[in-house]
């Protein structure tokens, strides 16, 4: 892809010819269906396994990827009443390890901190996700918002 000046800015100049036979072998649509959707990611490895890409390759991919995302959030995004929050996961975690609010105790604060953080009267700080992210053997993001 060239670039040209015009009006004091670069804009890209799209190489036609390289790009209508990208195109002639696969032509972008929105993305409707599972099976549409199947064949997109298809595609799209495709090309990723590719050594190199041209220009307009790797601007068919970028389009691809986008479409592939937009279709994937709107249907298999978790509604947000299903979308797990630091509580919930802290929740899970705990259940999951079989522990008790008392086994938090001194990992996120005193006994009266960790019932608060439980009981959702108060939330999880930075220094609070970084232990229990230790204790957990996981990421800290986890339990932030």
């Amino acid at each position: 892809m060239n670039m040209t000046k015009m009006s004091g800015s670069a804009t890209p100049t799209i190489n036609r010819d390289s790009y209508r036979d990208v195109i002639t072998t696969y032509l972008p649509l929105p993305i409707r269906t599972e099976a549409d959707n199947e064949r997109a990611l298809s595609q799209v490895e495709c090309l990723m396994g590719q050594d190199s890409l041209t220009a307009a390759e790797g601007d068919l991919l970028d389009l691809l990827v986008q479409l592939i995302e937009h279709f994937e959030e709107a249907h298999y995004a978790f509604p947000p009443e299903m979308q797990s929050t630091p509580l919930s996961m802290l929740k899970f975690l705990m259940e999951s390890n079989d522990l008790k609010q008392v086994d938090l105790i001194g990992i996120i604060g005193s006994k009266g901190v960790v019932s608060e953080v439980i009981n959702g009267k108060r939330g999880l700080s930075k220094k609070m996700a970084i232990a229990l992210g230790e204790r957990f053997n996981v990421d800290a993001g986890l339990f932030l918002a």
